[in-house]
């Protein structure tokens, strides 16, 4: 007889992990089938780190052949699900289209940039959520930095040595925490530009990482403030343009580096499935199955899992501890159903939430237990090695040989402004790629 086909779509942390424990669970039982635009899971939480010049971005990215054995790996973007008939149709890098069935199909699609309408918004700022902007990021920095350098009038070199991160949660409090390290030890290298470089932390929030403990909000923003980031909370861009932003409080910052850290939404090929939806994620059961389609599960950014921590009617927040838990959940209800263990609803408490902010610097609050400084940045880098699937030794000698050597900031040239729109509905480049 023919062995099921289970079709996972997306191989983020929800995706990943769902294939890797199908990958024990039901190698030889069912034929298991990743469908995902790149070839690797991408570790998107030291990114920060990559944008700083601190990691090689080979570091954060996990091979999905070598970490998945016994998984079929389809190189390209689903690009529709036919759920009555139960086909996925996708489309592979080089335009060439495809078509698989499935017994069981796992969506775990992610998100993308969320956009707001502001004018001139998705012209000049640009996002950050993979590989290639990671490294656009770095290369723009250090460019400005240089430019600036070499610019003989005040107002060019005050544009170029400002930075605005517009969006105060995890990412962008991150990335403003590593860019002012960075642009700090470039101007070191560079004893005639007679300017700091000023970093602008903006939110509509009344503080930063609004999402998370205020001890852990004020730690983050003590650090920064101490570093010379100006944090703006309750502000934002209200319009932006090649030369600068006007902020929502009408005053005009010249810039020539707008970095937009603002949030994300589920991806849009959920709004095409035909299926119900809450702000355009999934409507799931418990057990991570979709209502009326008992073969489809769906977890991570894509889906509204019910919360049972929560009050009624509460979904998980879009993290990666979310997903990575959800993951292996719908895996292990999958195997149930061929009759390999027993169905689970969803349950999660989460653990505690971890803040690099570059240096020696960092806020977590594990088991509930507030830190800062070197005891958080311990647990923070002791985190992310546990939970990477992968590059452990590698990273960690990254880390001991920048706290010796320091950092290498140099431009490649390896990503051009143009492949790193705003919008990223469009299919992830391939590395040469955050």
């Amino acid at each position: 007889m023919r062995r099921p086909r289970i079709v996972i779509v997306g191989a983020g942390f929800a995706g990943f992990h769902a294939a890797r424990t199908l990958s024990r669970l039901a190698r030889g039982r069912a034929e298991i089938v990743v469908i995902n635009p790149t070839d690797h899971l991408l570790y998107v939480p030291l990114l920060p780190e990559v944008a700083g010049g601190l990691l090689d971005p080979r570091r954060v990215t996990v091979p999905l052949a070598a970490a998945l054995p016994g998984v079929r790996l389809l190189l390209g973007e689903a690009e529709h699900i036919d759920v009555d008939g139960r086909r996925v149709r996708y489309m592979d890098p080089e335009g060439v289209r495809g078509e698989t069935g499935y017994d069981r199909l796992v969506l775990a699609v992610g998100s993308v940039n969320k956009l707001l309408p502001i004018p001139g918004a998705a012209e000049h700022a640009h996002g950050f959520r993979g590989v290639p902007e990671a490294l656009y990021l770095r290369d723009h920095v250090i460019r400005q930095i240089e430019l600036a350098d070499a610019a003989d009038d005040p107002a060019e070199r005050a544009a170029r040595c400002t930075f605005v991160v517009v969006g105060a949660g995890y990412t962008g409090t991150e990335v403003a925490a590593h860019g002012v390290l960075l642009t700090d030890a470039l101007t070191r290298d560079r004893p005639g530009l007679d300017r700091r470089p000023r970093w602008l932390l903006l939110d509509v929030a009344r503080r930063v990482l609004p999402e998370l403990d205020e001890r852990m909000s004020r730690t983050a923003e003590r650090v920064l403030r101490r570093r010379g980031v100006d944090v703006r909370t309750g502000t934002s861009i209200e319009e932006a343009a090649s030369d600068g932003v006007r902020l929502t409080d009408g005053r005009f910052v010249p810039t020539r580096s707008i970095i937009w850290c603002v949030g994300v939404r589920p991806d849009p090929l959920v709004d095409g499935l035909g299926l119900e939806t809450a702000r355009g994620r999934l409507i799931v059961e418990e057990d991570l199955t979709v209502p009326g389609h008992p073969e489809i599960y769906a977890c991570g950014d894509a889906a509204a899992v019910p919360d049972a921590t929560g009050p009624p009617g509460a979904v998980t927040p879009m993290t990666a501890q979310h997903a990575v838990r959800q993951g292996d959940r719908a895996a292990r209800n999958i195997a149930a159903s061929y009759g390999q263990g027993v169905r689970r609803p969803y349950r999660h408490r989460d653990l505690g939430f971890v803040v690099d902010l570059g240096g020696a610097q960092a806020a977590a609050n594990p088991l509930r237990i507030p830190l800062s400084g070197v005891p958080a940045k311990v647990v923070t880098r002791g985190y992310h090695l546990l939970s990477l699937p992968g590059n452990r030794t590698r990273i960690a000698a990254d880390w001991l040989l920048n706290a010796v050597l320091g950092r290498q900031a140099v431009q490649l040239g390896l990503v051009r402004s143009p492949l790193v729109p705003l919008d990223t509905d469009a299919p992830e480049l391939p590395l040469i790629h955050h």
